[in-house]
């Protein structure tokens, strides 16, 4: 099974580093650099990972360029997450161990599954988690425990999927598609630890209300 990553970055030069030298083998990395003023492109590139560059800022708007990258050598399966260190990138066989067994098209790494590191996961993010997944829940009759970046689905239906979002709904988006087009999803517990540096969404009030409102945003918009 090839297996390509994708990891959007925007700068993550103290953490990159730490997450390409944990990663398994796998055919492709790609890290979307989304605007950084720091090393994250070069400290890429010197670990091995091919390196695109979005002007556009927001995490759907990166993420979209990397999958789009692979057109060029289609992988099997692609695994997304962050550049922060905050997920294990060694728990990935986890991830795709449901999609080997042809038991899955979409695994979603679930934090609140797993072994959450003290302070990993702030009282916003994870009242803003249990209200997005409890309206999720409600409209389409699916209960997930997490939106978590660390997720792992076909390459083939994550393309049919025609995600569009370009900001802080991208999970969401691809969630609710999944469910619409019917695809098989699971969930697997993953650890989750304080990332290192300063999130640029959780990370401030106002970064942290943005992404809650485009995220029931999207719910509503897509029910």
């Amino acid at each position: 099974m090839k297996v390509a990553v994708v990891i959007p970055a925007l700068n993550e030069e103290r953490s990159l580093p730490h997450v390409l030298a944990a990663l398994p083998q796998v055919d492709q990395v790609v890290v979307v650099d989304n605007g950084s003023s720091d090393r994250t492109a070069e400290l890429a590139r010197d670990a091995g990972a091919t390196v695109r560059f979005q002007p556009r800022r927001g995490y759907g708007s990166a993420v979209a360029l990397g999958i789009a990258h692979l057109r060029g050598r289609p992988p099997d399966v692609v695994v997304i997450l962050d550049a922060d260190f905050s997920d294990d990138p060694a728990e990935m066989p986890r991830l795709l161990e449901p999609i080997e067994r042809d038991e899955a098209d979409l695994v979603i790494g679930s934090r609140t599954l797993g072994r959450l590191e003290p302070g990993a996961l702030l009282p916003q993010q994870r009242f803003g988690n249990w209200l997005a997944t409890a309206l999720i829940a409600r409209r389409y009759g699916h209960r997930f425990t997490d939106l978590g970046p660390f997720r792992a689905i076909r390459y083939p239906a994550l393309l049919a999927l025609e995600l569009t979002d370009p900001d802080f709904g991208w999970n969401v988006e691809m969630q609710l598609r999944a469910l619409q087009q019917g695809l098989r999803i699971q969930e697997v517990p993953v650890s989750y630890r304080k990332r290192i540096g300063v999130s640029k969404i959780s990370g401030t009030v106002m970064g942290t209300a943005r992404a809650g409102v485009k995220i029931l945003q999207t719910v509503y918009r897509l029910g």
